[in-house]
């Protein structure tokens, strides 16, 4: 079995984050798929204003997580009918050397009923750096609805919608599985022998 590692970007600035609980549980389907795993929080990293004027802003090492990942998870709250400015922001850092040839899955948190347009603008973005979205996506309506509602739970609030909770899984599942297929060649030659 290839390995795989899965990095999942949280775009969203609040402590008691539903986007993040969501990414951990599509994090733990893809540790279970036998891929390793790591969350990036960007609400928790100091990441300045994307400047194209300056060489260093001090970024360096979350790109490179982003860039050795097989696999990268979106997470973004709906803002405005789009993504975060946290996570627009982060993804203006990067560029081709981060996401081309790389696997991404897309999840979106609503406060209301509408998530389409944020899925779509997430994935517009993965498209202009070479990324591959996998089809399966996560879009939760209603958000404070399917979570544990105590807000002293943090990072291990629980999801409360089953269906949720195994659309998320699938998710993991379908990126590590997806980053394997993309880690064989299918069109590498095998190699001759003498025989041949």
């Amino acid at each position: 079995m290839t390995a795989v590692s899965v990095v999942a970007v949280c775009g969203s600035l609040r402590e008691t984050s539903y986007t993040r609980t969501a990414l951990t549980y599509a994090l733990d389907a893809a540790e279970r798929a036998g891929a390793t795993t790591e969350l990036l929080d960007v609400g928790r990293e100091n990441v300045p204003m994307y400047d194209p004027d300056v060489d260093d802003q001090g970024v360096a090492d979350l790109l490179q997580t982003v860039e050795d990942a097989d696999a990268v998870l979106l997470g973004s709250p709906v803002y405005h009918g789009s993504l975060t400015g946290a996570l627009k922001n982060f993804h203006d850092h990067c560029g081709w050397d981060e996401y081309e040839d790389t696997v991404v899955g897309l999840v979106a948190t609503a406060g209301g009923g509408s998530y389409a347009s944020t899925l779509d603008h997430m994935r517009a973005t993965v498209r202009g750096v070479h990324g591959h979205v996998v089809p399966e996506q996560v879009g939760i309506r209603n958000a404070a609805s399917k979570f544990d509602p105590d807000p002293t739970a943090l990072d291990d609030r629980a999801i409360t919608d089953p269906d949720i909770e195994s659309r998320l899984r699938d998710l993991g599942d379908a990126v590590v599985r997806d980053a394997r297929r993309f880690a064989t060649d299918p069109c590498e030659e095998a190699p001759t022998t003498a025989d041949d």
